[in-house]
């Protein structure tokens, strides 16, 4: 049995981080997916080679925004999606200096993302937690939307693409050992951004695809670096292979209306088999 699966983000690069495993293990097992983002990432930082560093001329964010539209094509053919869909919403920028697509009335974005729903015969849709992961106000945005879109369209499986923040905590801890994050790292900052354990539905086991999330990251070369050096793209882009699979190498999710157990859901449909 084969579903289709309309995966909702941000910006550019938001799918490589949170959900590219995924994607790809659906695309190879035979589903249909479907990448919708909802900014083209304009406000962003960029590594400086002809773009914008979020606070230049509007013809360079242009500029940048072009850019991450052509790196989130590579992203998507590394991961096997069937189509990109952009909404093209302006990047309200990590403190929403922009007022883009986060100060936006829900409902219009939600009609829109409904259409595609209905069109594509969605059967899964991915958004984000509640707390836009570690909050930026476009990400809290795709949680609202998304989860208005799916009542809207009618669609049955809500996932909320998250990470298990005490694995996480853990994972950047190792990382840290290696010293290729910066040295004033520090994973307290994270202790309240994405989920807590307790709350999570489904762990998906990626492992075999991380080879396909590296090649989505390494996609999005303009967000490797910008401001003061080197970003976060960049550090988990120079980890070795081993350490990256097992940073890598599981996705969680939090399904609208289940209840967590214990252990967490292996198969992503599993609600819909």
């Amino acid at each position: 049995m084969s579903f289709c699966l309309v995966s909702f983000h941000a910006h550019p690069d938001d799918e490589a981080l949170l959900t590219a495993g995924t994607l790809a293990r659906a695309a190879a097992e035979g589903h249909r997916v479907v990448l919708v983002v909802a900014t083209r990432g304009e406000a962003g930082l960029s590594d400086g080679t002809g773009s914008s560093d979020g606070t230049g001329s509007s013809g360079e964010a242009r500029d940048l925004g072009d850019r991450r539209a052509d790196e989130l094509d590579r992203s998507a053919a590394a991961l096997g999606c069937a189509k990109v869909i952009r909404l093209d919403y302006p990047d309200s920028g990590m403190r929403n200096e922009h007022q883009g697509f986060a100060s936006m009335p829900v409902e219009e974005p939600a009609a829109r993302l409904a259409a595609i729903l209905r069109e594509e015969r969605a059967d899964a849709l991915t958004v984000y937690d509640r707390n836009g992961g570690y909050g930026h106000p476009d990400h809290v945005q795709v949680h609202r939307v998304g989860h208005r879109a799916a009542e809207l369209a009618g669609t049955r499986l809500v996932l909320e693409a998250t990470v298990d923040r005490t694995a996480l905590i853990r994972a950047l801890s190792l990382v840290r050992w290696t010293r290729l994050l910066p040295p004033d790292f520090a994973p307290d900052r994270l202790r309240h951004s994405y989920s807590d354990r307790k709350m999570i539905t489904h762990r998906i086991d990626v492992r075999g695809f991380t080879g396909a999330k590296r090649r989505s990251m390494q996609a999005h070369a303009s967000q490797a670096g910008g401001g003061t050096g080197p970003r976060t793209l960049a550090f988990f882009l120079k980890l070795p292979g081993p350490l990256y699979r097992r940073v890598f190498g599981a996705e969680w999710y939090i399904e609208a209306g289940r209840t967590p157990g214990r252990p967490p859901v292996p198969d992503l449909f599993a609600s819909l088999r």
